[in-house]
């Protein structure tokens, strides 16, 4: 199983971290106590801009989740059918010639999914099989890779699509002046990348997936997610997380390293979701890691903030296009996300 290429896609729209500041000062008001916090929260996320889908001035004027979640369905369906484009035609590919359609976000709804819309926007095959996911949040880049492989294990001859999609600033919410959203609307941004996952079959080169592992903790629910109300997906994000990863991730790293008989000294690239800095540093603690292994990961959440499912393929396309690993490196892709959960990627270059 190969990864055959991905590519990403963003709205047209992109705004320094100061002019995004100053836009949630003048949105929030009189209503923002102590404003030096915001600004204290958005210098420390390490992040220097984002996309977002709306001009700036534009997210006072919704006037219900309803309105943002048709914004959502008409840019989700836009950069959608860019990234997807962009990934076939990288791999030398036709729309048709993908057998299955895994399409994952966490920042709208809809039904028909936004991958049926593209099957008809885009002229897909009428027989491509369909997986949309809701709810794996920032695991699901990792998660959707995992299983996209599992299918082209079963049907060799086949190519599967995963298409990430997440539009954070549409879920923007202004009755919530919790530290959770007021870090969230300094660290999220919008996005979208599709990954190309062809079976042995198919004679197609790319990084190999070698295995995965999925990674749940038992009685965390409450660390990570969506409080869902009238007023649409308020965040919920817990201080602990960082602990989480730090107490759990090594040795599940190693756990795994060891059913396929290496260890993680043999790891020579990663690939990891941007989370944010207390994220990426509890990684690199609960990893041993150092001497900028995670530079990508802290490039990409510097450039575009954090994507949700999409970030770790963000990651992704940054390896494989600008730091590709010599031919025969072991590699690991993870992400973390709500449930509380992770899931791992082994690769080799």
């Amino acid at each position: 199983m190969q990864i055959v290429s991905v590519t990403s896609a963003f709205p047209k729209l992109y705004y320094s971290q100061e002019i995004l500041f100053a836009a949630l000062q003048q949105y929030w008001g009189d209503r923002l106590v102590k404003p030096e916090v915001l600004q204290r929260l958005h210098r420390n996320v390490g992040v220097e801009g984002r996309f977002l889908s709306l001009p700036i001035d534009e997210y006072p004027k919704l006037r219900n989740w309803g309105e943002a979640n048709d914004h959502w369905i008409r840019t989700a369906q836009e950069l959608g059918q860019c990234a997807i484009s962009r990934a076939v035609t990288a791999a030398g590919l036709q729309v048709g010639d993908l057998g299955a359609f895994f399409f994952t976000s966490v920042t709208g709804i809809s039904s028909p999914s936004i991958d049926a819309r593209l099957i008809n926007r885009m002229g897909l095959s009428p027989n491509i099989k369909r997986v949309p996911m809701f709810g794996l949040g920032c695991v699901a880049g990792a998660a959707g890779i995992a299983r996209a492989a599992d299918y082209v294990r079963a049907y060799p001859d086949q190519i599967a699509v995963l298409l990430a999609v997440e539009l954070c600033s549409l879920t923007l919410q202004r009755e919530d002046l919790s530290v959770a959203n007021l870090i969230s609307c300094g660290l999220f941004g919008d996005g979208a990348a599709a990954v190309l996952i062809a079976g042995d079959k198919c004679g197609l080169s790319g990084p190999k997936i070698l295995a995965s592992r999925s990674v749940f903790y038992p009685e965390t629910e409450e660390m990570m997610g969506w409080n869902v109300s009238q007023e649409g997906f308020r965040i919920v994000l817990s201080s602990e997380v960082p602990a989480l990863i730090q107490r759990n991730l090594g040795q599940d790293v190693d756990g795994f390293l060891a059913e396929l008989g290496r260890e993680r000294s043999d790891v020579g690239s990663w690939v990891l979701h941007t989370g944010g800095p207390k994220v990426l540093e509890a990684t690199a603690s609960a990893l041993g890691l150092e001497n900028g292994q995670l530079s990508a990961s802290w490039d990409c959440l510097r450039r575009t903030g954090n994507l949700s499912s999409a970030s770790v393929l963000v990651v992704l396309e940054e390896v494989m296009n600008h730091r590709c690993p010599a031919p025969g490196t072991l590699g690991i892709l993870a992400a973390m996300g709500p449930g509380f959960c992770s899931e791992l990627v082994a690769l080799e270059w």
